[in-house]
């Protein structure tokens, strides 16, 4: 046995955990040039913390969070209904982002520096596959026989 190999582990635990083995389903969803009353509608609707959200093509274009969302430039209501601006527009988190076989240490501290709660994780053509969040990432690393090496 080598000294990353882990007695009672799968073989695929064993050199450490990847973001494919965090990574968690996506629930909820908007396209880029939904508006925000839309993005807020669903929010509030499905008690999510967040939105996944993506380009006319399917790709992932980055989370949105109820922040983000009020960071939509502020139009005079006299003119404009707020409403009217797109998720596009918003603050919100974009790419890069996580990928399947990302060491999940290394996804964990990328995610702190970055001051992320969750990140997308997307295939080699940026389609999303689910999302890793912070909760989670940290809660299988401090599990025994969590993904540091040794």
């Amino acid at each position: 046995m080598t000294a990353t190999e882990r007695p009672g582990l799968p073989l695929r635990h064993r050199r450490g955990l990847t973001v494919a083995d965090a990574m968690e389903p996506w629930t909820h969803q908007i396209a880029d040039d939904s508006t925000v009353d839309r993005a807020n509608d669903v929010l509030r609707g499905s008690g999510a913390g967040y939105l996944l959200v993506r380009d006319h093509d399917g790709r992932c274009e980055g989370v949105v969070t109820r922040t983000g969302l009020r960071s939509a430039p502020a139009r005079p209501r006299h003119t404009e209904h707020t409403g009217r601006s797109t998720v596009g527009a918003t603050a919100h988190q974009r790419g890069p982002f996580a990928w399947p076989t990302l060491g999940l240490a290394l996804a964990a501290v990328a995610m702190r520096v970055k001051r992320l709660t969750v990140w997308p994780v997307v295939d080699e053509d940026g389609y999303p596959l689910g999302v890793l969040t912070a909760d989670r990432a940290a809660f299988l690393l401090a599990a025994p026989g969590g993904g540091a090496e040794g």
